[in-house]
């Protein structure tokens, strides 16, 4: 890892958080009686929601095995900055959920054991694995800093009722409709769509796809930033002028960062969301599935010149382990475990999420309307964000460039195509 990088990463984790002391000392020898830190991404309607899910998972593993894991689950808005601080320092848990753009980034550091062919076969073999899920586990020509534990899309969900009272027939197909039939079904408490504008990873997510349908790269071929380009800017002031022009999103959503736009949704005060396997979140919050429908992320109406038929990224969660362990085998072990068949169909239809396993695609638990959804777009029209060691950073400052523009919209600031040009140009600065 270059030392810019290094420098890059270091300054990132700063304002960190106080890490979770790593797993008890020993050898890697003799897994039985070992206990292991393991750090879960927030997947469910809270942090408890998902501790409760994971929680009889982690028990049955360690009477299987007799390993203890204590997990602790991470909210998104700490996670990348606590993972960097483990990967800098050297200390911090056994294993990690990371999510899957990340990869790249946290394999630079050199912190995380690499999956080569011996050690993949520690834990079920390369074959077990959906190709292009794996294939967003490291850098290309390396082997696999992680493995993939859940594959993920993005969709768009819409409230059945909201829509039928408004007189909307079918979910909106261009941002175009969804701005006109947002404004039809915003008013007294509830707006039109929610978003997570004070989340930097979600932000970027959604700057990726915007600029795919835009036609516009965060990266050249050499890895380089181009972050401020016109097409970039064109993308990422589409997507913060559903707040600031169309006004069919919540000033508040703003300060959202903890999934509360998926409460708002559930909760009938936004009729529309754009998510990432939205439907175990809302069963959670007592939102019966036949409450919304879910439909494809919408393109542009009339796509400019270089513009790419691209509506989600390659979204997932993956599963890795820091090479700082003294619980090695014991913490292959335990990855073996969560990414068995039988854990795999538990945890993904739990989470709505799509398994990262081949052979269990057909199982019926992947058949509801949401997961087909899933499935197409990951199919034909998902693309994974670029495999570079910047990658985690130019979420962090591009989506931290998002929740500043979020912020100005929520204050009556104007939103202009050079106050998004002047932020994009920073991030690209702080790059260097």
């Amino acid at each position: 890892m270059s030392r810019r990088h290094l420098a890059i990463l270091t300054a990132a984790v700063l304002a960190a958080t106080t890490l979770t002391a790593c797993g008890d000392s020993g050898d890697s020898s003799g897994a039985a009686g070992k206990t292991l830190t393991y750090w879960a991404s927030n997947q469910g309607a809270s942090l408890e929601a998902d501790k409760q899910t994971l929680q009889p998972e982690l028990d049955k593993f360690e009477q299987q095995t007799g390993i203890k894991v204590n997990v602790e689950v991470v909210p998104w808005s700490d996670l990348l900055n606590r993972l960097l601080t483990a990967a800098t320092s050297g200390q911090g848990p056994d294993v990690v959920n990371i999510g899957n753009t990340w990869s790249a980034s946290l394999q630079a550091t050199g912190a995380l054991v690499e999956f080569d062919d011996a050690t993949l076969a520690k834990v079920g073999g390369k074959d077990r694995f959906v190709p292009a899920a794996l294939a967003a586990a490291g850098a290309p020509g390396k082997p696999p800093a992680a493995v993939p534990l859940y594959s993920l899309a993005y969709a768009l969900y819409y409230n059945k009722k909201a829509f039928a009272d408004a007189g909307v027939t079918s979910p909106p197909t261009t941002w175009e409709q969804v701005a006109e039939v947002g404004r039809k079904l915003t008013g007294g408490d509830r707006w039109g769509l929610a978003v997570e504008g004070a989340n930097p990873s979600e932000n970027a997510h959604h700057a990726f796809t915007f600029s795919q349908q835009y036609g516009g790269e965060w990266f050249d071929s050499a890895g380089k930033p181009t972050f401020d380009t016109p097409q970039n800017v064109t993308a990422v002031k589409r997507y913060v002028d559903l707040m600031a022009v169309d006004r069919i999103v919540n000033p508040s959503n703003a300060e959202y960062a903890q999934n509360q736009s998926v409460s708002d949704f559930a909760n009938g005060k936004a009729a529309m969301l754009l998510w990432q396997a939205a439907g175990s979140n809302l069963k959670s919050q007592n939102m019966a599935p036949d409450a919304y429908g879910i439909a494809p992320v919408p393109f542009p109406a009339a796509p400019p010149a270089g513009g790419k038929k691209v509506n989600s990224m390659v979204a997932g969660i993956n599963m890795a382990v820091f090479k700082h362990t003294k619980n090695t085998d014991a913490a292959l072990e335990f990855v073996k475990f969560m990414t068995s068949d039988a854990e795999q169909v538990a945890l993904n239809r739990t989470y709505g999420s799509l398994p990262a396993v081949a052979g269990v695609a057909g199982d019926p638990a992947f058949a509801a309307p949401e997961q087909k959804v899933l499935q197409q777009t990951l199919a034909t029209t998902a693309a994974p964000l670029p495999q570079v060691p910047d990658e985690s950073t130019f979420e962090t400052l591009v989506g931290t460039a998002i929740k500043e523009l979020f912020a100005d919209a929520a204050s009556g600031r104007p939103v202009t195509e050079e106050s998004v040009r002047q932020k994009l140009t920073r991030a690209q600065q702080q790059m260097r």
